[in-house]
């Protein structure tokens, strides 16, 4: 991929699209495609096929999904494996037919299996039972992998999957219904302080570790490989640490300058007990983050007050 080319970003005004499209912008590349659900429904094959005929992108990076946390992952769990289904099949198989040869598809760690080796290998995936609350959309996603990886062994394209951990940062959505743990804690920590309320709701017992990557340092690492012409295996896109939720908690309720306490809410599931991520094989390319947790909460915080403050 190089400043001449034409790179559209697939769900460009999301949280990692957005972070994608600010990172080529930065990098400059003046030729990038954003469009938005207005403009093109990514679920349509038709109307995505016509699209990417009329505009025909050099490089395609898909960060369009339905996505949301572990409540909404349960609850809406037809909706979470056939509207990415179709998003997935609506744009990877629209590349092929309009030439496309080099394609990036963002997928999610969830696709490991609940109690996968920690940290967890990319050759770690389909040697386990899912986690069962988000096993939809993990099958989804497997499906992204595969069609990739079947679109370059029968027609040679160059359409490569990234994993990422999870993730966070400007652009963020905070309703405590749908979004991820880390924009929920930022919200019930602020909605505190706020209130004067000393005591701050938390989900499950707060054992479980998780690894988290600010989303723009995603962005970094997505240009980056593809700039390197990078077409190998399914790649972990991570920073190699974690860190349980108490801890996230304590760390979120810090940058926010909130002294209450925690109240942990055991009726609620937990997920799975850890993941993280083993990213020596994007390390040995060349990549690390570079975003530290207290930065990163504190940039994300920022972009909370300015949007909902």
């Amino acid at each position: 991929m190089n400043k001449q080319h034409r790179v559209m970003v697939a769900g460009g005004t999301g949280l990692v699209g957005s972070a994608l499209v600010r990172r080529l912008h930065a990098g400059g590349y003046a030729n990038v495609l954003a469009p938005t659900r207005q403009t093109l429904d990514v679920a349509d094959a038709a109307a995505v096929r016509a699209y990417l005929q009329q505009h025909q992108p050099d490089v395609l990076f898909i960060a369009a999904a339905k996505v949301g946390g572990i409540q909404a992952n349960n609850t809406h769990r037809a909706d979470f494996l056939l509207d990415n289904l179709r998003i997935q099949t609506s744009l990877i198989g629209g590349a092929h037919e309009a030439g496309i040869q080099r394609l990036m598809f963002l997928g999610s760690s969830c696709i490991y299996p609940r109690m996968a080796v920690q940290p967890i290998t990319e050759d770690a995936l389909l040697t386990g039972p899912l986690e069962p609350t988000n096993e939809p959309y993990a099958v989804a996603k497997i499906a992204g992998i595969k069609l990739c990886e079947a679109m370059a062994h029968q027609h040679g394209r160059a359409y490569v999957s990234v994993m990422p951990t999870n993730l966070y940062g400007p652009g963020d959505h905070y309703d405590l219904a749908t979004s991820h743990v880390l924009p929920a804690l930022i919200r019930k920590v602020h909605e505190a302080k706020q209130r004067g309320e000393a005591a701050v709701p938390v989900w499950g017992t707060g054992t479980p570790r998780r690894e988290f990557l600010f989303v723009d340092d995603l962005a970094d690492a997505c240009v980056y490989l593809m700039e390197q012409a990078y077409a190998g295996p399914l790649l972990n896109i991570g920073t190699g640490e974690d860190i349980s939720i108490c801890e996230l908690t304590e760390l979120v309720m810090s940058v926010v300058g909130h002294t209450g306490h925690l109240q942990f809410d055991t009726s609620q599931p937990d997920g799975t007990p850890r993941k993280l991520l083993d990213v020596s094989r994007l390390t040995a390319l060349g990549w690390q983050a570079r975003t530290s947790m207290r930065e990163g909460i504190a940039l994300a915080y920022a972009d909370y007050l300015a949007r909902f403050g």
